[in-house]
């Protein structure tokens, strides 16, 4: 199992999550492996948890099916639950987002593409379409001042 894990320097919202809904689908960017013949692919590819492909040989469904371009072996991965929230602590902690189960690849690197969302921390504001591919400021109204999200690290790690 591979864990994408996220820290993060949270001013004034927490409950940071990618806007992923079945009727609004949200593509986790990332950089794939073969853990065959080692060669990581030359372009992101996107993954989705509502996504549903066939796998050759009948072997069932995954989220993300994929042949490897150099050695031509099929490998797949999956989703195993909706993302979880980032919450706001002082001082940042690195903190789980989500879990993929992979067969026949690793994932090594995560892009940040697509709209997230938060909420105010102590106003409970909603924030929408936050671009999380460089560092995002805010102002929240009904609490009176900025509310940021900085110092942006994301990892990808074994489980």
């Amino acid at each position: 199992m591979l864990v994408l894990t996220l820290t993060a320097d949270l001013s004034g919202v927490t409950n940071l999550r990618p806007d992923d809904t079945e009727d609004n689908p949200f593509y986790y960017m990332l950089k794939v492996q073969c853990t065959s013949c080692r060669e990581v692919h030359e372009k992101t590819v996107g993954i989705s948890r509502f996504d549903e492909r066939e796998m050759s040989n009948s072997r069932g469904e995954s989220n993300f099916v994929w042949k490897c371009k150099n050695c031509s072996r099929e490998s797949s991965a999956m989703i195993r639950a909706a993302p979880k929230p980032y919450t706001q602590c002082s001082p940042p902690k690195k903190q789980n987002i989500l879990e993929f189960e992979c067969r026949g690849c690793e994932f090594k690197e995560f892009s940040a593409e697509g709209n997230w969302l938060a909420e105010g921390l102590e106003s409970g504001t909603k924030f929408s379409e936050i671009d999380l591919t460089d560092e995002w400021f805010e102002y929240d109204e009904k609490a009176g001042e900025e509310v940021t999200i900085k110092d942006i690290k994301w990892e990808i790690r074994r489980g």
